[in-house]
């Protein structure tokens, strides 16, 4: 008599999920369904060229049911609403649906810190739908700086404050700062003259602060070099009434400020509240299982591993992570239904990378603890996010698309598209 198939729920599609989904539908002992409440799995890596207009955002997304037609899986759309753990069912805004084992692998979003003024007012750098919204908002500031004549009101909306002195922070001030050296000076005439500044706040005393000396020293200098306006040691406190606030009592006047100063967990109804630690993050033993929920897993940015004597204080929260702990916990459940030892996830790390412009980027690597930075390291950089992303059409289109704005110093992705209509209009202009 053939074993009953189990049914694992996968919440959420970003490298955690995915990893895990492709290697459980390799096996007959499970039926596996992916929830996510968008119906494309996207590349966080790269949405600031989204943001900046220098790819489009079919370029690094792929639709779920593409992905996964004609193999063994189901894909539902929806949010999760509550989680019924005596039942093992979850609750969606679309349905319920029934497990045996499920698994978080949800992510983060973004964490204003209890501040609801920068919430409302800030330009947040975590889904692609943020991403679209902050290129549409960036677009149509500049084309009212090109019609205004009141000079104070010009150089607020040509001045962006960027929050957060990691990897997001170092491309997107970067990808600003070149925006400005030469599509803005060559396609907006009106403003040539115009005074306009890129702050980078950090409040920590280094930008890139996981990586080496090496890299950090690299970055602060190539992004002055490029005209951005680096401070740190210092916090946004405030934005509100087109003034950012910062924690020494400086005031920037600008109408743009990009968040991108902190991540949390998500929460979900109906798991005990024990189940959270620092940053939200759900609290998991080196298999992943989440204490007292039976059969109830997380992996990747959504869960933090104690345990691990590498890293007492939780694992990086990195792409290689999410993708090593849902591969490690797909072979964990296909042994454990076939009755053999399971394996406690250990971290292999293989570096980290951060472009900061054209020919500028840095590259940490684990083996004797080398460093490389400049065009070899940004070459390096664009090789492998290319191959990162999903398939073949996600990676020529982006192919192109870099190597024409690399030829030309250019591209042509500036376009305002409204998809909410008078709506979102309204939204951006307030």
């Amino acid at each position: 008599m053939l074993a009953k198939t189990k049914k694992v729920v996968i919440v959420g599609g970003g490298f955690a999920g995915i990893n895990l989904a492709k290697k459980l539908m390799k096996s007959s002992l499970f039926e596996v369904i992916l929830v996510d409440k968008n119906n494309y799995n996207f590349f966080p890596p790269l949405i600031y060229q989204v943001a900046t207009g220098f790819l489009e955002n079919s370029s690094i997304s792929y639709p779920f049911r593409k992905l996964f037609a004609a193999k063994r899986l189901r894909f539902r759309m929806g949010n999760v609403k509550r989680v019924l753990l005596q039942e093992k069912q979850i609750e969606l805004d679309t349905g319920i649906l029934d497990y045996d084992y499920l698994v978080f692998a949800t992510g983060t979003e973004t964490n204003y810190f209890g501040n609801q003024n920068i919430r409302q007012n800030a330009l947040p750098m975590k889904t692609l739908d943020d991403a679209l919204f902050m290129r549409n908002t960036l677009l149509q500031r500049l084309e009212r700086a090109t019609v205004t004549k009141d000079k104070q009101e010009k150089e607020r909306l040509l001045t962006i404050v960027v929050a957060g002195g990691g990897p997001t922070g170092v491309e997107i001030s970067g990808m600003l700062a070149e925006l400005k050296k030469s599509v803005i000076r060559k396609e907006y005439p009106e403003l040539i003259g115009a005074k306009s500044d890129i702050y980078l706040v950090n409040g920590g005393a280094e930008l890139l602060s996981p990586m080496s000396v090496k890299s950090q020293q690299y970055t602060y200098q190539s992004l002055a070099n490029l005209g951005v306006k680096i401070l740190l040691n210092t916090r946004v406190n405030d934005f509100k009434d087109n003034k950012v606030v910062l924690g020494n009592g400086e005031v920037i006047e600008t109408e743009s400020l990009i968040w991108a100063s902190g991540v949390k967990g998500i929460s979900f109804d109906g798991l005990p509240q024990e189940v959270y630690g620092p940053g939200t993050r759900m609290l998991v033993d080196r298999f992943n299982r989440i204490k007292d929920c039976e059969d109830v897993y997380s992996i990747g940015d959504a869960c933090l591993i104690l345990d691990d004597p590498e890293y007492p204080r939780g694992h990086p929260q990195l792409a290689q992570v999410a993708i090593q702990q849902g591969v490690n916990l797909a072979l964990n459940l296909i042994n454990k239904e076939s009755a053999k030892q399971q394996k406690p996830f250990m971290y292999k790390d293989r570096g980290s990378m951060a472009i900061i412009g054209k020919n500028k980027a840095v590259a940490d690597l684990p083996f004797k603890n080398i460093h490389f930075d400049g065009f070899i390291a940004w070459c390096a950089w664009l090789f492998i996010h290319m191959m990162s992303l999903l398939n073949y059409r996600n990676r020529l289109k982006t192919l192109y698309n870099w190597a024409v704005a690399y030829f030309t110093r250019d591209n042509s992705l500036r376009m305002i598209i409204r998809p909410g209509g008078k709506k979102q209009e309204a939204e951006q202009q307030n």
